[in-house]
This record gives structure tokens, sequence and C-alpha cells, in this order.
């Protein structure tokens, strides 16, 4: 059945659902028709309503439950439900049972994409709920700040986030914003920042007011995150993990992954402000070496000074495509670690296997480009020696992995 003759937007169907989905949502048929459902759960009835049509299925939100899973909750939040606010997909599930669906995600895309059979059991890290350190708003149709409606451009204005981080500045109190987005951010030292253009309003209780473009204009430009021992200065919207426990929990992870030696030599490629640059330096010691790669000059500002106490690191101002077609991160190396956005490292893999380094660790966010780029590897000589997966975006359908590749004996070389 095609799309044009089935179902259309606005439709309404009861459907049985399947299994979950990369996305968010789950996986329903109605009359030969593939349906991807939000606001569900495998196992459920329920009455969807279309909400948009593709070429070969069409999406939906669930807006009434039959027969509803065990596992499902009432959602904290108001806003977390059909047709509203799209930032959380999970809001209406138990926690545990977030995790095994989200482990499920992980192990689908790795068989399929990676001809992969392992069965993924994704961490729980706390908290659940008031987590998000760094959050962007837009205004609304009334001039009130809020979020969009999933796919959508659309805003729903809100009063509260349920997974925002209670420390964060309190921009959602203030109406008059005269600004595309406001980003309020809060550091693990309880540093404040708000990123937004226009004047401030009066009363709004922060640390420092930098511009969409970057551009200090009061007070500090950016905040201090502390990790172990190390110390990292992030200016502005410059990238860092958003959930409290991500740096650590993530450091700890690659660490122990790398198994970084002294005297070592170690690439941190897509290194932002050095997260993991400083504690690979550390491992490698001044016998050792460590190149930190990363294209975005705010960040590799910010890395500059984060790490000017190592000697033995050296920043290299480039994408790391670039940085590997030009030999800029040498000619081998024992460890790469690496940490792309969303899309994946599909560029880079063949410039990461001619350094020839005895173990890759691959943090991705994206089960889907990890498990894309883990049969690249494959190919290439390096399996996957081990893999974890933390729930550090909880209530939503992101999962962060970090996996682990060894070259293998019948490596090409």
């Amino acid at each position: 059945m095609s799309v044009s003759e089935g179902l259309d937007v606005g439709d309404e169907v009861v459907v049985d659902v399947g299994p979950v989905a990369h996305g968010g949502h789950c996986v329903a048929r109605h009359e030969g028709q593939v349906l991807f459902v939000r606001h569900t759960i495998p196992g459920e009835r329920v009455t969807a309503r279309v909400t948009e049509r593709q070429r070969s299925f069409v999406r939906a939100d669930a807006v009434e439950v039959h027969t509803a899973s065990p596992a499902r909750v009432t959602p904290p939040c108001p806003y977390a439900r059909p047709g509203l606010c799209g930032g959380c997909d999970f809001q209406h599930v138990d926690p545990a049972e977030q995790r095994r669906m989200l482990g499920d995600v992980v192990s689908e895309q790795l068989r399929r994409l990676a001809g992969l059979d392992r069965e993924v059991v994704v961490e729980e890290v706390e908290p659940v709920l008031g987590w998000r350190t760094r959050m962007t708003f837009v205004p609304g149709p009334t001039g009130h700040l809020g979020l969009r409606k999933h796919r959508s451009h659309e805003v729903v204005e809100v009063e509260r986030c349920w997974i925002a981080h209670p420390g964060l500045p309190d921009v959602l109190a203030h109406d008059d914003w005269e600004s595309p987005s406001v980003e309020a951010v809060v550091s693990s030292t309880g540093d404040t920042l708000v990123v937004a253009d226009g004047p401030v309003p009066d009363g709004l209780e922060t640390g420092g007011v930098v511009s969409l473009n970057g551009r200090r204009r009061e007070g500090r430009g950016g905040v201090t995150e502390e990790v172990g021992p190390h110390r990292f200065r992030v200016t502005g919207s410059g990238f860092w993990q958003v959930h409290p426990e991500s740096a650590r929990t993530l450091t700890d992870a690659v660490m122990e992954a790398g198994d970084v030696r002294p005297g070592d030599a170690v690439a941190d490629l897509y290194a932002g402000v050095g997260l993991f640059t400083a504690p690979l330096a550390e491992a490698t010691g001044p016998s050792g070496s460590v190149v930190s790669v990363e294209a975005d000059h705010g960040g590799t500002r910010d890395a500059r000074r984060n790490l000017h106490g190592f000697e033995h690191v050296r920043l290299v101002d480039a994408t790391v495509e670039a940085a590997l077609r030009r030999r800029l991160v040498g000619e081998r190396l024992d460890v790469v670690v690496l940490d792309p956005p969303r899309t994946g490292a599909k560029k880079a893999v063949a410039g990461i296997v001619a350094l020839e380094p005895r173990t890759i660790v691959y943090v991705a966010c994206d089960p889907a480009a990890l498990a894309r780029d883990l049969a690249s590897f494959a190919a290439r000589g390096y399996e996957l020696d081990g893999l974890r997966a933390f729930d550090l975006f909880p209530q939503t359908h992101h999962v962060e992995c970090v996996a682990v590749l060894r070259r293998t004996a019948s490596a090409p070389d």
C-alpha cells in the first residue's frame, strides 16, 4: 500500500504497538502501512492520530490508550503530551523500562547496520528529572519563552521545564525578551550564564550575559566546570555535556576503555574544550604525547587555557578530516579517542585506521551513526571489543555509548 492510498494527516486508527524504534517512537502497522507512533510503549493497544506522511510510512501520536503497558506512568510534565512540547519522548514510561527500550534500540542498530548480535544494557545515571544544565528556549506566540513541538517550528510556551536543572537562571520568569533564542547555563561549580541578544530583563539573576555571536555583554563570558582534579573553562554556548554526571561518567568510561600507558602517543579527536585530553595527558605522562583536534575556534581557545599545564599536549585547530589528511596527528598512534557529533565519523574512519592504533575508543550519542561506523572499522580490521551505554538524557530517546575497538590479527598492514 502506498501512502497516497492509505492514511492521511489527521486520520485516527486503532493499532497494536510493536517494538521501539530509533527516534523516540514505536512501530505499528495498519492494513500493511507502517506507523511510527510516539507516546506509546511496546505491547500497548492505542488510537493513533497521523501527524505526518512520508513516502513509505506515516508518523503518529497515541491519543488514546486502550490497553496500557504495566510500565506506563503519568508524565510529570503537563507539556509532555501529544501535540505539545517535543523535547521529551518517554516521560510516560517508567525509567527502568526507558533504559530497557533504549538498550533494545542500540542492539537493533548494531544488528541491522553492523551485523553485531549484542545485548545492550543501558546504565542508570541519576538524576532522571532536573538534569539538563544547558537549556535553549525560544519566544512563543505571546512573547513568553517556550519549546518547539516535535518536528515543528511551532512553539509551546511553558512555565517550567521538568528536565531543566534547578540551578539555571530563571529565564522563564521574564517575558520581555527580544532575542531569537535564549540559552540558560549552569555549571558544576555553580556558575551561571545567559546567551541571548537584545535587552536583558530587569531582575534576572545570572553571572554573565553573552550574545548569540559569542560576544561577552555583561559579567563573565563563560563558566567553569570541574571533573575530578581538572577545571575547564567553557565560553558562551561552547559544547559541554548537559547531564551533571555526564562528564565524570564518560571520562571514567573512556579512561578505562583506553587503558592508556605512560609514554603512549594518543589523539583526542573532536576534543572540544579538552574534557578527555586532560586525563589522557595525565595518563601518558610527560614521556608521552597527546594531540587534541577541534574545529571550533572557540573550543580550541578554551582548550588552550584548560590544557596549558600539559607541555606534551599539542592543539590542532582544524577539522578531524583535515588533520588526518594532512597528517597533523602524526604517523602512528597507540590510542585514539573520538567523540564526534551526532552524524558520526564516517569520513574519518580510514584516516584513523591508517594511524594503526592498538585501541580506538568511540564516544557516540547516536546509535545508528555508531553502528554504521563500527561496520566501517570492522571492514578495516578493527573489531568491537566492548560497549557500555549510559542513560545521560533521561526521558528522551537519546543514549550515550562508549565503544572500544581493538586491532585484529588479520588487520591489513
